[in-house]
């Protein structure tokens, strides 16, 4: 009877030696998480941009508004209310705050809001203003 011949595969190849064995694994561990880092970061930066650029778009929109002829600062804060809304609401800004004034010769709308956060515990604030002068009759 002949007996079955085991066949054990080494790898002896002189690029891996017994000090580099298990640095894939070490490397990852290290890596993986400043690469995951990296991309929140990335992804926060985008959110609050967003965020950004509504609540100034929606301040625009209501100073606008605010002053025209005819218009007041509460007509002003109602289409930045409106903006913000069609614009995403909650899902962009999260509890939109609208502050608006009009004097005799300037208007100015202000958006305060959260913008969304994919770091827990953290929501960062954006605040965005506009002003322009009032429209009237002059001789």
């Amino acid at each position: 009877m002949r007996r079955a011949r085991r066949f054990v595969f080494r790898d002896r190849s002189p690029a891996v030696t017994e000090h580099e064995r298990g640095s894939t694994s070490i490397q990852v561990v290290l890596l993986m998480p400043a690469l995951f880092a990296v991309m929140f970061l990335g992804m926060q930066g985008a959110l609050f941009y967003h965020a950004r650029t509504v609540a100034l778009a929606a301040a625009q929109e209501g100073v606008r508004t605010a002053a025209g002829l005819g218009g007041s600062g509460a007509a002003g804060a109602q289409d930045a209310y409106a903006f913000v809304s069609a614009a995403g609401g909650d899902d962009v800004l999260k509890a939109p705050q609208v502050r608006s004034s009009r004097s005799t010769a300037n208007a100015t709308v202000t958006v305060t809001g959260r913008s969304l956060s994919v770091i827990p515990g953290w929501t960062p604030t954006v605040t965005q203003s506009a002003s322009a002068p009032v429209e009237r009759i002059t001789q």
